[in-house]
């Protein structure tokens, strides 16, 4: 289909600029920026004037609980859920049931993601079998399948050794290893983070160096193998400091944050309201503030929402018993657009981190808008305030911490591979 993008403003983050012109899609493509090529008729045309034309978004961790939890959502309810945010690259963890650590459970996720004709699904293969931490997978046979990198999900390796060979086979083959820093027996039993506030309520606490001795041990290992890793869910100001030196040492590696890190500290629990019960646990302000500064800085190399559908019953719970996780596909363009707003930073530098740098991560050529890049767009009206309301999510998980909020940014389209694949209507 040809499309025609009319009178909006074109931010490509990769490259920095933000300009007002039209944009031409054709087979799939951006054939054109500006003027329209020759002899092109467009078969829709998109009124983009005050809204932004900007890459679709590339999110590094969205669980679309398929194979195995169909109960808490379907691949057809995230995926709409995808589409109405924007997103139009997903990255999959591996923690389905049973887990992404076969080529054929693997193919059928893809087979199913391509039939519904929606947002690209990335999964991410085990790294070890069962994600138990003893036996590393067929990582060649798994990338033949689909697979785009190897995770462990939130499971650690508690068994170093596991891990060496591991990183070892990765390497081996130019094969990236995702991994959660996290300390299973220093997080053992945690549900928020240490401190004072976690003291105060009661709760028993993971503390900050659950994240920086697991961070200290990869960046050993990365020394030793050469492995490329990307670490997920980075959430202390310790660990974004570690990450900054690794950086600097010319390790590589790479890092994200969720989206609710971005924003949220753990005064922000109250009173034990477990919408607020999230994996990595919210840390103190001062975390949050190192957080920002490494997303500005550079350290760190991308936002994701961390998407994690959870059933209603699983957070009617007490806090340290209920299920730790929210929806976040339909709300990480907006609290992006609010991040850069609050902070005083540009647009295009925000939203490259959940698009061009998001898939620079998985070294996809991707979240960019040029001449001859796949036609993944998102337009979006960023003075259209909406109110999150689990009534009018998309996504079978109704549950947020930002459940009532006021969130600037409303996605008018979203196109993917140069069909219109989402409307806002009216």
């Amino acid at each position: 289909m040809k499309i025609h993008i009319q009178g909006g403003t074109v931010i490509d983050p990769a490259a920095g600029t933000e300009q007002q012109q039209d944009v031409f899609i054709a087979a799939g493509k951006i054939v054109a920026l500006g003027n329209a090529p020759a002899d092109f008729h467009a078969a829709k045309t998109i009124d983009a004037r005050g809204l932004v034309v900007a890459p679709g978004l590339v999110d590094l961790s969205a669980r679309l609980r398929e194979p195995g939890y169909e109960h808490k959502a379907t691949l057809e309810s995230e995926m709409a859920a995808a589409l109405a945010g924007g997103v139009t690259s997903l990255v999959c963890p591996p923690d389905t049931d049973p887990v992404l650590d076969e080529p054929g459970l693997v193919e059928m996720l893809k087979f199913r993601a391509r039939n519904l004709n929606q947002a690209h699904v990335y999964p991410l293969g085990a790294l070890t079998v069962g994600l138990k931490g003893q036996v590393i997978t067929e990582m060649v046979e798994l990338t033949e399948s689909g697979c785009v990198a190897f995770s462990q999900a939130d499971q650690p390796i508690v068994d170093t050794q596991v891990m060496l060979r591991a990183l070892q086979y990765a390497s081996t083959y130019g094969y990236t290893a995702w991994l959660r820093p996290l300390d299973a027996y220093l997080a053992k039993g945690g549900v928020a983070a240490s401190g004072a506030v976690a003291s105060r309520l009661g709760l028993s606490g993971v503390p900050v160096s659950a994240e920086t001795i697991a961070l200290h041990t990869i960046f050993e290992l990365v020394r030793v193998t050469g492995a490329r890793v990307h670490l997920a869910h980075i959430s202390s100001a310790a660990g974004v400091s570690l990450m900054r030196a690794a950086k600097a040492e010319g390790l590589p590696v790479t890092c994200d944050v969720t989206i609710n890190h971005v924003h949220l500290i753990d005064m922000d629990i109250g009173y034990f309201d477990s919408q607020f019960r999230l994996d990595p646990p919210l840390r103190q302000q001062r975390d949050r503030d190192a957080i920002r500064a490494g997303l500005i800085d550079g350290t760190i190399d991308a936002i994701c929402s961390d998407h994690t559908p959870v059933d209603d019953d699983e957070k009617l719970l007490p806090f340290a018993e209920a299920t730790p996780g929210s929806t976040g596909l339909e709300l990480l363009l907006s609290l992006t657009v609010k991040w850069a707003s609050e902070a005083g930073v540009p647009l295009a530098k925000a939203l490259d981190r959940i698009t061009a740098g998001a898939a620079d991560v998985l070294k996809l050529p991707a979240g960019r808008i040029a001449v001859g890049a796949a036609a993944d767009v998102c337009v979006f009206d960023p003075d259209t305030h909406w109110r999150v309301d689990p009534r009018t999510l998309k996504s079978q998980g109704h549950n947020s911490p930002f459940l009532g909020y006021e969130l600037p940014a409303r996605v008018r389209a979203t196109i993917v591979s140069g069909h219109v694949a989402f409307e806002q209507q009216g």
